[in-house]
């Protein structure tokens, strides 16, 4: 199966660079993935070469970003599921790993998961039943001599 419905007559890129910035350019480099730190947002043209925006939030139900120091990756995969050229692959430590293109189905899959991560990292906090003290059951007051006796062995 094809990685990617871009342009086949373009190699596809395997290396990518980093910048990061504050606000998005009005016009993306090719083969740069922009970071937006205050934003919690990456972005970058498609390394397929079709020319097409691909934006990717940083958030824990979306994308993590990693920087070493060096090169940035990028976790999970970026699926441009939306794009014509549908392409997957990895963005790890400055290298572009191309995947498999998913099937319609395996989309829906994925697009369903993403829906389920955000609705379970958004939903409150499961709340504990409150108990009045109505319905607390009575504890049976033991003065300090039954104490006593009981610890010595007497029955009382």
């Amino acid at each position: 199966m094809s990685r990617c419905k871009g342009l086949p007559s373009r190699p596809k890129r395997t290396k990518y660079s980093h910048q990061f910035i504050e606000h998005l350019p009005d016009n993306l480099d090719d083969g740069v993935l922009y970071i937006s730190v205050r934003y919690a947002t990456a972005a970058h043209r498609c390394f397929c070469g079709c020319g097409r925006e691909v934006v990717t939030p940083l958030h824990p139900t979306k994308w993590k970003l990693t920087f070493d120091g060096v090169t940035t990756s990028l976790h999970p995969s970026v699926g441009s599921w939306s794009l014509a050229c549908k392409s997957h692959y990895w963005l790890q430590d400055g290298r572009i790993d191309w995947a498999d293109m998913f099937t319609d189905e395996q989309i829906k899959a994925a697009q369903s998961r993403d829906l389920r991560d955000q609705v379970n990292y958004f939903a409150p906090p499961a709340i504990a039943p409150v108990t009045t003290a109505a319905e607390k059951p009575k504890k049976k007051s033991v003065s300090l001599v039954e104490k006593l006796l009981g610890w010595m062995g007497v029955k009382w």
